[in-house]
């Protein structure tokens, strides 16, 4: 066995064994159906199961909603849903070729500047649970596809000097990354920046055409859909900076709520830029500017787009949505290490700040294995629990029926129900009460009482917390339901409130006759 197919087979076989090691916990606390952790996973199901079977790009099969962040990802489960029947299982199996891919890429990436095998599977596993690789093939979400096309558009770019072919996987995969993950705009425009930075105008127009054209072709049909141009996540979540009186104080958000103040760049971005920075210093002061560019192209990319992506896109304590930035530095930082993987004692005898550093990000790296252990641990349990067992309910006495919610996922994609999201991922109505962080007012409590009424909602299934006391008057609730050592989801109580009175006492009926979850704690209110 040669040392490359060596390296790929127990890098492999170690994912391998953590994810199933985590597949087997989560299933004997499921009744044994694998549930996803985050309620996410059942929207691109549940996106992908309607436009499957009716043709309808939405949560619900009754309306368009423009619900999914990742629609290319949403639109592969659509296909395998047509090919194969509707199977909530199938993002983990897709979500498993995507892992074997990346260690893949990874293997043959890093054998490039490693001889031995050790020194790869070292190379590999650091960057796949810096990453924390596990868990995003675990969550059933689109985050390892993104890490792929990562690594895969690293891979051929590292290759270009020495086979032009490269440049279709290059481009190609810039192409697809868009439509993946929004947030790749900022790495299209880093590479851009820094390709015109070396004066390859031509290449870096490329970049930007190939990456952009397929997002403004989604976002003209999206447009014509609901009458913005992203999906309702992205609408909602994304920082939106505005020449209005609102501009400074957007702003301040943008530059110290996002990026200097928030705790989690800090935990995800800071140290690796850090060393980014280090290395472009040192050559700084002996090399010409056109050199040093060359030479740390990939650091200058990825310390952009670390930036980028901070100040105005979605940057938490989850570890998803910066995977493939975490991905990217570890092969940008790996190869300007590698005597580290070889021979660390003399490395570090030899480069104490860039071993200090390393260390730090080493730290980060358990740090984060910690979090995932927990979210792997109870996250599914948590879902089961919740989201799951609120779908089984509706779908048994409420599946045709007009609800009100904010956790969408779970109850849309097991059943059939009519669906108004007050979160406003699935009800582009929502959309002037959640963005920019907004806080829900009389407006908003007017609003829903009305639109409640007028369209004849059955019921909600809501966060109550989440209301912030502008609960519907005429709404009457009815029971909570509570769950213990509360991990991924939002709330640890679910209030159940009953819209159209005239079925109060059978909705109450309903809720004592269901086969609640032993671990579900349900008080009727009075």
């Amino acid at each position: 066995m040669s040392n490359v197919s060596k390296s790929w087979w127990i890098s492999f076989l170690i994912l391998a064994a953590v994810c199933l090691g985590y597949y087997i916990n989560t299933l004997y606390k499921t009744d044994f159906h694998y549930t996803y952790f985050i309620d996410d996973a059942y929207i691109h199901l549940a996106i992908a199961k309607n436009f499957a079977l009716h043709q309808v790009w939405g949560v619900t099969s009754h309306q368009f909603s423009s619900s999914s962040s990742a629609p290319f990802y949403t639109f592969l489960l659509s296909i395998f849903i047509s090919l194969f029947g509707n199977n909530d299982q199938l993002p983990l199996y897709v979500n498993l070729f995507f892992g074997i891919g990346v260690i893949y890429f990874l293997n043959k990436y890093y054998s490039a500047f490693f001889k031995d095998a050790k020194s790869v599977i070292c190379a590999v596993l650091f960057t796949v649970f810096f990453a924390v690789l596990h868990l995003q093939l675990l969550s059933g979400m689109e985050h390892l596809l993104h890490i792929l096309l990562i690594v895969m558009n690293i891979f051929c770019l590292n290759k270009l000097n020495q086979n032009k072919k490269y440049a279709v996987g290059f481009y190609i995969t810039i192409l697809l990354m868009g439509l993946v993950r929004f947030e790749s705009m900022f790495y299209f425009a880093a590479l851009a920046f820094c390709l015109i930075l070396m004066r390859k105008w031509k290449v870096a127009a490329i970049v930007i055409l190939t990456g952009f054209i397929p997002i403004a072709v989604f976002c003209y049909f999206n447009y014509q859909q609901d009458g913005y141009l992203f999906p309702n996540s992205v609408v909602i979540k994304g920082a939106k900076l505005s020449f209005d009186s609102h501009f400074f104080a957007r702003l301040k958000t943008i530059v110290f709520d996002n990026f200097l103040f928030n705790i989690s760049f800090y935990k995800v971005g800071f140290f690796p830029i850090l060393m980014c920075a280090v290395f472009l210093f040192r050559d700084f002061k002996k090399q010409s500017f056109d050199i040093v560019v060359k030479r740390n192209f990939l650091l200058t990319v990825f310390s952009l787009l670390m930036i980028g992506h901070s100040l105005f896109a979605d940057l938490k304590g989850g570890f998803r949505y910066e995977a493939y930035i975490l991905t990217g530095f570890s092969m940008a930082l790996i190869p300007k290490t590698t005597l580290f993987f070889q021979d660390f004692k003399a490395y570090i005898k030899k480069e104490r700040l860039i071993s200090f550093l390393i260390l730090i990000n080493f730290s980060l790296m358990i740090y984060k294995l910690i979090i995932s252990h927990m979210v792997l641990n109870d996250g599914g349990k948590n879902i089961h629990e919740q989201q799951v067992q609120s779908a089984k309910f509706l779908h048994q006495y409420y599946n045709q029926s007009k609800v009100v919610a904010n956790d969408i996922g779970a109850i849309t994609y097991y059943t059939d129900i009519h669906l108004f999201d007050i979160a406003g991922l699935a009800s582009k109505e929502m959309i002037p009460f959640n963005e920019n962080k907004a806080v829900f007012d009389d407006r908003f409590e007017i609003f829903l009482t009305e639109f409640s009424t007028k369209n004849q909602y059955d019921l909600a299934v809501v966060y109550e917390v989440w209301f912030g006391g502008r609960v519907p008057k005429s709404w009457k609730k009815v029971a909570t339901l509570k769950i213990k050592n509360k991990i991924t989801v939002a709330q640890d109580e679910v209030a159940i409130y009953c819209i159209n009175l005239e079925n109060l006492d059978l909705l109450t009926k309903n809720i004592q006759d269901f086969k609640w979850d032993k671990n579900v704690k349900v008080d009727i209110v009075e």
